[in-house]
Protein backbone atom coordinates (compact mmCIF):
# COMPACT_ATOMS: atom_id res chain seq x y z
CA UNK A 1 0.00 0.00 0.00
CA UNK A 2 1.44 3.30 -0.77
CA UNK A 3 2.32 5.69 2.06
CA UNK A 4 -0.44 8.41 1.81
CA UNK A 5 1.02 10.91 4.72
CA UNK A 6 -0.80 14.34 4.04
CA UNK A 7 -5.24 15.19 3.58
CA UNK A 8 -3.95 16.23 0.22
CA UNK A 9 -1.84 12.56 -0.68
CA UNK A 10 -5.30 11.12 0.52
CA UNK A 11 -7.62 12.94 -1.25
CA UNK A 12 -5.48 12.74 -4.25
CA UNK A 13 -6.22 8.76 -3.68
CA UNK A 14 -9.78 8.91 -3.04
CA UNK A 15 -10.17 10.47 -5.93
CA UNK A 16 -8.94 7.34 -8.66
CA UNK A 17 -10.24 5.42 -6.22
CA UNK A 18 -13.94 4.14 -7.28
CA UNK A 19 -15.39 4.11 -10.58
CA UNK A 20 -17.15 6.60 -10.73
CA UNK A 21 -17.37 9.84 -8.91
CA UNK A 22 -21.33 9.40 -8.09
CA UNK A 23 -22.56 6.32 -7.56
CA UNK A 24 -25.92 5.82 -5.43
CA UNK A 25 -26.70 3.16 -3.32
CA UNK A 26 -25.58 2.00 -0.05
CA UNK A 27 -24.33 -1.50 0.40
CA UNK A 28 -20.91 -0.53 0.14
CA UNK A 29 -20.92 2.10 2.49
CA UNK A 30 -23.21 0.21 4.80
CA UNK A 31 -20.55 -2.78 4.90
CA UNK A 32 -17.54 -0.26 5.64
CA UNK A 33 -19.79 1.08 8.40
CA UNK A 34 -20.24 -1.94 9.87
CA UNK A 35 -16.83 -3.35 9.65
CA UNK A 36 -15.71 -0.12 11.92
CA UNK A 37 -19.04 -0.30 14.07
CA UNK A 38 -19.70 3.17 13.50
CA UNK A 39 -22.65 3.79 15.67
CA UNK A 40 -23.14 7.21 17.31
CA UNK A 41 -24.61 7.51 20.63
CA UNK A 42 -25.61 11.01 20.48
CA UNK A 43 -28.51 12.30 18.25
CA UNK A 44 -28.21 12.50 14.67
CA UNK A 45 -30.23 15.45 12.93
CA UNK A 46 -30.57 14.53 8.86
CA UNK A 47 -30.83 17.69 6.72
CA UNK A 48 -32.08 17.08 2.97
CA UNK A 49 -33.18 19.43 0.30
CA UNK A 50 -32.13 20.89 -2.65
CA UNK A 51 -31.11 24.28 -1.55
CA UNK A 52 -31.80 25.37 2.03
CA UNK A 53 -29.79 22.68 3.94
CA UNK A 54 -26.13 24.24 4.25
CA UNK A 55 -27.78 27.11 5.72
CA UNK A 56 -30.12 25.10 7.92
CA UNK A 57 -27.38 23.02 9.26
CA UNK A 58 -25.31 26.21 9.99
CA UNK A 59 -28.32 27.87 11.77
CA UNK A 60 -28.45 24.41 14.31
CA UNK A 61 -25.01 24.38 14.54
CA UNK A 62 -24.69 27.83 15.98
CA UNK A 63 -27.73 27.48 18.28
CA UNK A 64 -26.44 24.67 19.71
CA UNK A 65 -22.93 25.85 20.37
CA UNK A 66 -24.41 28.88 21.99
CA UNK A 67 -26.11 26.30 24.26
CA UNK A 68 -23.41 24.78 25.32
CA UNK A 69 -23.28 21.71 23.46
CA UNK A 70 -20.01 20.07 21.60
CA UNK A 71 -21.56 20.19 17.88
CA UNK A 72 -20.14 18.20 14.36
CA UNK A 73 -21.22 19.26 11.29
CA UNK A 74 -21.06 17.39 8.18
CA UNK A 75 -21.58 19.30 4.91
CA UNK A 76 -20.93 19.41 1.28
CA UNK A 77 -18.85 20.65 -0.80
CA UNK A 78 -16.28 22.89 0.63
CA UNK A 79 -15.55 26.43 -0.91
CA UNK A 80 -11.98 26.58 0.04
CA UNK A 81 -10.76 24.07 2.29
CA UNK A 82 -11.71 20.24 2.38
CA UNK A 83 -11.37 20.49 6.33
CA UNK A 84 -14.65 22.67 5.72
CA UNK A 85 -16.84 19.75 5.52
CA UNK A 86 -15.97 18.42 9.10
CA UNK A 87 -16.76 20.98 10.98
CA UNK A 88 -16.20 20.44 15.41
CA UNK A 89 -17.96 23.10 17.26
CA UNK A 90 -17.79 25.62 14.28
CA UNK A 91 -14.46 25.22 13.64
CA UNK A 92 -13.04 23.12 10.55
CA UNK A 93 -10.96 19.90 11.50
CA UNK A 94 -7.65 19.35 11.44
CA UNK A 95 -5.88 17.74 8.35
CA UNK A 96 -4.59 14.99 11.66
CA UNK A 97 -7.90 14.39 12.94
CA UNK A 98 -9.25 13.66 9.21
CA UNK A 99 -6.40 11.84 8.23
CA UNK A 100 -6.86 9.63 11.46
CA UNK A 101 -9.81 8.85 10.06
CA UNK A 102 -9.06 8.04 6.68
CA UNK A 103 -6.68 5.76 7.85
CA UNK A 104 -9.09 3.60 10.09
CA UNK A 105 -11.24 3.62 7.28
CA UNK A 106 -9.19 2.21 4.80
CA UNK A 107 -8.17 -0.46 7.38
CA UNK A 108 -11.74 -1.48 7.78
CA UNK A 109 -12.74 -1.49 4.48
CA UNK A 110 -11.11 -4.61 2.69
CA UNK A 111 -11.64 -4.93 -1.07
CA UNK A 112 -14.82 -2.57 -0.52
CA UNK A 113 -14.27 0.38 -3.08
CA UNK A 114 -15.66 3.72 -1.85
CA UNK A 115 -16.69 7.03 -3.57
CA UNK A 116 -14.80 10.18 -2.39
CA UNK A 117 -18.01 11.46 -1.04
CA UNK A 118 -18.20 8.28 0.81
CA UNK A 119 -14.95 8.31 2.44
CA UNK A 120 -15.60 11.84 3.76
CA UNK A 121 -18.82 11.10 5.47
CA UNK A 122 -17.49 8.30 7.28
CA UNK A 123 -14.33 10.45 8.07
CA UNK A 124 -17.05 12.96 9.27
CA UNK A 125 -18.75 10.56 11.54
CA UNK A 126 -15.88 8.51 13.03
CA UNK A 127 -14.16 11.75 14.20
CA UNK A 128 -17.91 12.85 15.47
CA UNK A 129 -17.78 10.12 17.79
CA UNK A 130 -13.46 10.35 18.60
CA UNK A 131 -13.98 14.14 19.28
CA UNK A 132 -17.47 12.80 21.86
CA UNK A 133 -19.82 15.67 20.36
CA UNK A 134 -23.31 16.18 21.68
CA UNK A 135 -24.92 15.94 18.96
CA UNK A 136 -24.27 15.65 15.15
CA UNK A 137 -25.73 17.25 11.77
CA UNK A 138 -25.39 15.67 8.29
CA UNK A 139 -25.67 17.20 5.51
CA UNK A 140 -27.11 14.98 2.60
CA UNK A 141 -25.15 15.22 -0.64
CA UNK A 142 -27.73 14.37 -2.93
CA UNK A 143 -30.95 13.02 -2.70
CA UNK A 144 -31.57 11.38 0.40
CA UNK A 145 -32.64 7.97 -0.22
CA UNK A 146 -29.37 6.53 -1.81
CA UNK A 147 -26.90 9.01 -0.38
CA UNK A 148 -24.16 7.51 2.16
CA UNK A 149 -25.22 9.79 4.98
CA UNK A 150 -28.52 7.57 5.20
CA UNK A 151 -26.86 4.44 6.29
CA UNK A 152 -26.65 6.25 9.97
CA UNK A 153 -29.86 6.52 11.97
CA UNK A 154 -31.33 9.98 12.61
CA UNK A 155 -33.23 10.90 15.67
CA UNK A 156 -34.86 13.53 13.38
CA UNK A 157 -34.91 14.20 9.64
CA UNK A 158 -35.48 17.46 7.39
CA UNK A 159 -36.58 18.31 4.37
CA UNK A 160 -36.18 22.15 3.48
CA UNK A 161 -37.00 22.38 -0.10
CA UNK A 162 -38.09 20.52 -3.01
CA UNK A 163 -36.85 21.14 -6.53
CA UNK A 164 -35.46 20.24 -9.58
CA UNK A 165 -32.02 19.71 -9.79
CA UNK A 166 -29.41 16.64 -10.36
CA UNK A 167 -32.64 15.44 -12.49
CA UNK A 168 -30.38 12.86 -14.15
CA UNK A 169 -30.14 11.03 -10.92
CA UNK A 170 -33.48 11.99 -8.91
CA UNK A 171 -36.00 12.30 -11.51
CA UNK A 172 -37.24 14.70 -13.69
CA UNK A 173 -40.31 16.10 -11.78
CA UNK A 174 -40.69 17.62 -8.19
CA UNK A 175 -42.69 14.15 -7.76
CA UNK A 176 -39.53 11.64 -7.47
CA UNK A 177 -37.14 13.76 -6.10
CA UNK A 178 -39.80 14.53 -3.09
CA UNK A 179 -39.88 10.80 -2.63
CA UNK A 180 -35.65 10.51 -3.33
CA UNK A 181 -35.83 13.00 -0.03
CA UNK A 182 -38.43 11.81 1.62
CA UNK A 183 -35.78 8.49 1.94
CA UNK A 184 -34.07 9.99 4.95
CA UNK A 185 -37.73 9.80 6.72
CA UNK A 186 -37.80 7.30 9.61
CA UNK A 187 -40.65 5.26 11.32
CA UNK A 188 -41.64 6.38 14.31
CA UNK A 189 -39.16 9.56 14.68
CA UNK A 190 -39.73 13.17 13.81
CA UNK A 191 -39.85 14.32 10.25
CA UNK A 192 -39.63 17.80 8.81
CA UNK A 193 -40.97 19.32 5.75
CA UNK A 194 -40.28 23.18 5.60
CA UNK A 195 -41.51 23.09 1.42
CA UNK A 196 -44.98 24.90 1.02
CA UNK A 197 -45.96 22.44 -0.88
CA UNK A 198 -44.76 19.42 -0.37
CA UNK A 199 -44.83 16.98 -3.04
CA UNK A 200 -47.51 13.86 -2.64
CA UNK A 201 -45.16 10.87 -3.07
CA UNK A 202 -43.35 12.63 -0.02
CA UNK A 203 -46.51 12.95 2.11
CA UNK A 204 -47.31 9.28 0.94
CA UNK A 205 -44.01 7.69 1.77
CA UNK A 206 -43.70 9.19 4.94
CA UNK A 207 -47.31 7.82 6.08
CA UNK A 208 -46.58 4.64 4.53
CA UNK A 209 -43.47 4.10 7.15
CA UNK A 210 -45.19 5.65 9.83
CA UNK A 211 -42.74 8.60 10.11
CA UNK A 212 -43.96 11.76 12.60
CA UNK A 213 -44.65 14.45 10.01
CA UNK A 214 -44.36 17.91 10.41
CA UNK A 215 -45.16 20.41 8.14
CA UNK A 216 -44.45 24.12 7.14
CA UNK A 217 -47.16 26.09 7.56
CA UNK A 218 -49.65 23.18 9.05
CA UNK A 219 -47.46 22.12 12.43
CA UNK A 220 -45.13 25.16 12.44
CA UNK A 221 -44.43 28.36 10.87
CA UNK A 222 -43.27 32.32 11.49
CA UNK A 223 -44.99 35.36 11.57
CA UNK A 224 -42.50 38.82 11.29
CA UNK A 225 -42.75 41.82 12.53
CA UNK A 226 -40.37 44.69 11.74
CA UNK A 227 -36.98 43.13 12.74
CA UNK A 228 -38.17 40.61 15.00
CA UNK A 229 -40.19 37.37 13.84
CA UNK A 230 -42.27 34.69 16.22
CA UNK A 231 -41.93 31.17 15.40
CA UNK A 232 -45.11 28.41 16.48
CA UNK A 233 -45.03 24.92 16.53
CA UNK A 234 -47.36 22.48 17.82
CA UNK A 235 -49.65 24.49 21.00
CA UNK A 236 -46.49 26.79 22.03
CA UNK A 237 -44.34 30.02 20.22
CA UNK A 238 -41.32 31.57 21.04
CA UNK A 239 -41.52 35.67 20.46
CA UNK A 240 -38.87 38.27 19.57
CA UNK A 241 -36.28 36.69 18.08
CA UNK A 242 -33.58 38.07 15.76
CA UNK A 243 -33.82 37.69 12.03
CA UNK A 244 -30.87 35.26 10.83
CA UNK A 245 -27.93 36.65 10.56
CA UNK A 246 -28.05 35.05 6.92
CA UNK A 247 -29.12 37.29 4.35
CA UNK A 248 -32.48 37.10 2.30
CA UNK A 249 -35.80 36.39 3.17
CA UNK A 250 -35.85 32.95 1.82
CA UNK A 251 -33.85 32.50 5.41
CA UNK A 252 -36.72 32.35 7.43
CA UNK A 253 -38.11 29.59 6.16
CA UNK A 254 -34.93 28.00 6.79
CA UNK A 255 -34.75 29.16 10.46
CA UNK A 256 -37.85 27.42 11.11
CA UNK A 257 -37.18 24.01 9.62
CA UNK A 258 -34.38 24.42 12.03
CA UNK A 259 -36.18 25.43 15.06
CA UNK A 260 -38.45 22.76 14.23
CA UNK A 261 -35.87 20.17 14.54
CA UNK A 262 -34.85 21.65 17.81
CA UNK A 263 -38.56 21.49 18.94
CA UNK A 264 -38.38 17.37 18.20
CA UNK A 265 -35.16 17.38 20.43
CA UNK A 266 -35.86 19.67 23.63
CA UNK A 267 -36.33 16.68 25.53
CA UNK A 268 -32.73 15.10 24.69
CA UNK A 269 -31.24 18.40 23.79
CA UNK A 270 -32.79 21.20 26.17
CA UNK A 271 -32.16 24.44 24.40
CA UNK A 272 -33.14 27.98 25.99
CA UNK A 273 -34.40 30.98 24.23
CA UNK A 274 -31.35 33.03 25.14
CA UNK A 275 -29.35 30.29 22.90
CA UNK A 276 -31.60 30.38 20.31
CA UNK A 277 -31.51 34.39 19.67
CA UNK A 278 -27.61 34.24 19.80
CA UNK A 279 -27.23 31.20 17.60
CA UNK A 280 -29.21 33.26 14.90
CA UNK A 281 -27.34 36.16 14.84
CA UNK A 282 -23.96 34.71 15.05
CA UNK A 283 -24.48 32.47 12.26
CA UNK A 284 -21.71 32.45 9.99
CA UNK A 285 -21.99 30.69 6.13
CA UNK A 286 -19.96 31.64 3.24
CA UNK A 287 -20.95 31.98 -0.31
CA UNK A 288 -24.55 31.89 0.42
CA UNK A 289 -25.76 35.53 -0.56
CA UNK A 290 -22.76 36.52 1.58
CA UNK A 291 -21.87 40.91 1.17
CA UNK A 292 -18.97 41.92 1.59
CA UNK A 293 -17.88 44.97 3.26
CA UNK A 294 -17.34 47.89 0.94
CA UNK A 295 -17.98 49.29 -1.99
CA UNK A 296 -18.42 48.77 -4.87
CA UNK A 297 -21.29 46.47 -3.11
CA UNK A 298 -20.24 42.72 -3.73
CA UNK A 299 -22.27 39.63 -3.55
CA UNK A 300 -21.35 36.16 -3.62
CA UNK A 301 -23.85 32.98 -4.04
CA UNK A 302 -23.31 29.96 -4.75
CA UNK A 303 -26.87 29.23 -6.26
CA UNK A 304 -26.07 27.28 -9.12
CA UNK A 305 -29.97 25.65 -9.85
CA UNK A 306 -32.80 27.60 -11.22
CA UNK A 307 -34.72 27.63 -7.67
CA UNK A 308 -31.80 28.92 -5.71
CA UNK A 309 -31.21 31.84 -8.62
CA UNK A 310 -34.87 32.93 -8.11
CA UNK A 311 -34.41 32.93 -4.64
CA UNK A 312 -30.88 34.92 -5.25
CA UNK A 313 -32.47 37.42 -7.21
CA UNK A 314 -35.38 37.94 -4.96
CA UNK A 315 -32.79 38.81 -2.05
CA UNK A 316 -30.96 41.33 -4.36
CA UNK A 317 -34.02 43.68 -5.09
CA UNK A 318 -34.13 44.22 -1.58
CA UNK A 319 -30.57 45.54 -1.63
CA UNK A 320 -30.25 49.28 -1.86
CA UNK A 321 -29.97 50.60 -5.85
CA UNK A 322 -27.20 49.94 -8.21
CA UNK A 323 -26.38 52.01 -10.64
CA UNK A 324 -25.17 49.40 -12.92
CA UNK A 325 -25.05 45.63 -12.57
CA UNK A 326 -22.32 42.89 -13.08
CA UNK A 327 -22.48 39.37 -13.22
CA UNK A 328 -19.61 37.25 -12.80
CA UNK A 329 -21.47 33.93 -13.75
CA UNK A 330 -20.34 30.25 -14.24
CA UNK A 331 -22.18 27.17 -14.13
CA UNK A 332 -21.66 23.56 -14.85
CA UNK A 333 -22.59 21.85 -17.80
CA UNK A 334 -25.39 19.56 -16.05
CA UNK A 335 -26.90 22.43 -14.73
CA UNK A 336 -30.04 24.39 -16.30
CA UNK A 337 -28.34 27.48 -18.02
CA UNK A 338 -31.17 28.61 -19.77
CA UNK A 339 -33.79 28.54 -17.47
CA UNK A 340 -31.33 30.64 -14.58
CA UNK A 341 -30.94 32.77 -18.14
CA UNK A 342 -34.38 33.49 -18.52
CA UNK A 343 -34.67 34.45 -14.41
CA UNK A 344 -32.41 36.72 -14.71
CA UNK A 345 -33.52 38.84 -18.03
CA UNK A 346 -33.06 42.93 -16.72
CA UNK A 347 -31.45 42.02 -13.62
CA UNK A 348 -27.83 42.57 -14.75
CA UNK A 349 -26.54 45.33 -17.17
CA UNK A 350 -23.44 43.25 -18.06
CA UNK A 351 -22.38 39.58 -17.98
CA UNK A 352 -19.02 38.19 -17.47
CA UNK A 353 -18.45 34.85 -18.15
CA UNK A 354 -15.71 32.08 -17.69
CA UNK A 355 -14.98 28.55 -17.54
CA UNK A 356 -14.93 26.10 -14.92
CA UNK A 357 -11.82 23.67 -15.42
CA UNK A 358 -12.88 20.59 -13.98
CA UNK A 359 -14.93 17.43 -15.90
CA UNK A 360 -18.22 18.64 -15.46
CA UNK A 361 -17.07 22.59 -16.62
CA UNK A 362 -17.87 24.12 -19.99
CA UNK A 363 -15.93 27.25 -21.51
CA UNK A 364 -16.49 30.74 -20.84
CA UNK A 365 -16.94 30.97 -24.59
CA UNK A 366 -19.66 28.00 -24.25
CA UNK A 367 -21.65 29.83 -21.54
CA UNK A 368 -21.53 33.16 -22.88
CA UNK A 369 -22.80 31.95 -26.63
CA UNK A 370 -26.07 30.25 -24.16
CA UNK A 371 -26.25 33.62 -22.78
CA UNK A 372 -26.44 35.41 -26.04
CA UNK A 373 -28.77 32.81 -27.66
CA UNK A 374 -31.58 33.19 -24.45
CA UNK A 375 -31.37 37.01 -25.27
CA UNK A 376 -29.13 38.50 -23.21
CA UNK A 377 -26.77 41.37 -24.25
CA UNK A 378 -23.75 42.75 -23.04
CA UNK A 379 -22.28 39.42 -22.22
CA UNK A 380 -18.39 38.92 -22.63
CA UNK A 381 -16.16 35.60 -21.55
CA UNK A 382 -13.10 35.20 -20.17
CA UNK A 383 -10.67 32.76 -19.51
CA UNK A 384 -10.90 32.06 -16.14
CA UNK A 385 -13.56 33.42 -13.13
CA UNK A 386 -9.99 35.22 -11.57
CA UNK A 387 -9.77 37.23 -14.77
CA UNK A 388 -13.59 37.76 -14.80
CA UNK A 389 -13.39 39.00 -11.22
CA UNK A 390 -10.62 41.41 -12.18
CA UNK A 391 -12.44 42.50 -14.81
CA UNK A 392 -15.52 43.32 -13.15
CA UNK A 393 -13.65 44.79 -10.28
CA UNK A 394 -12.23 47.13 -12.42
CA UNK A 395 -14.92 48.64 -14.48
CA UNK A 396 -17.10 49.03 -11.03
CA UNK A 397 -17.36 52.64 -9.87
CA UNK A 398 -18.50 52.98 -5.93
CA UNK A 399 -22.34 53.00 -6.45
CA UNK A 400 -22.38 49.95 -8.87
CA UNK A 401 -22.78 46.13 -7.84
CA UNK A 402 -20.87 42.75 -8.55
CA UNK A 403 -22.79 39.73 -8.01
CA UNK A 404 -21.05 36.70 -8.62
CA UNK A 405 -22.68 33.05 -8.33
CA UNK A 406 -23.41 29.84 -10.70
CA UNK A 407 -21.63 27.71 -9.06
CA UNK A 408 -19.75 26.65 -5.87
CA UNK A 409 -16.65 26.55 -7.91
CA UNK A 410 -17.28 30.00 -9.18
CA UNK A 411 -17.40 31.81 -5.96
CA UNK A 412 -14.48 29.70 -4.68
CA UNK A 413 -12.28 30.84 -7.28
CA UNK A 414 -13.55 34.61 -6.51
CA UNK A 415 -12.62 33.86 -2.86
CA UNK A 416 -9.30 32.62 -3.49
CA UNK A 417 -8.67 35.89 -5.97
CA UNK A 418 -9.02 38.28 -3.11
CA UNK A 419 -7.05 36.28 -0.56
CA UNK A 420 -4.45 36.50 -3.51
CA UNK A 421 -4.58 39.66 -5.05
CA UNK A 422 -2.27 40.33 -8.40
Amino acid sequence: MTARKTLDDWLRWQEGLHLSAVDMGLARVEKVRQAMDLAPNCPVIMVAGTNGKGSTCAMLSSIFRAAGFKVGTYTSPHILRYNERIAINLQPASDERIVASFAAIDAARGETSLTYFEFGTLAAVHSFIAEKVDVIILEVGLGGRLDAVNIFEPAVSVVVSVDLDHQAILGNNREDIGFEKAGIYRAGKPAICADPNPPQRLLDHAAAIGADLKLYDRDFGFTRIDNQWSFRCGGHQRHALPIPALRGAYQMVNACAALAALDALKETLPVGIGAIKQGLVEVEWPGRFQVLPGRPAVVLDVGHNPHAVKAMLAALRQLPYAETRYAVFSMLADKDLAAVAELARGEFDHWLTAGLDMPRGQSGETIAAALRQSGLANVESFGSVADAWSAALSRAGDNDRIVVFGSFHTVAEVMEARRHPV
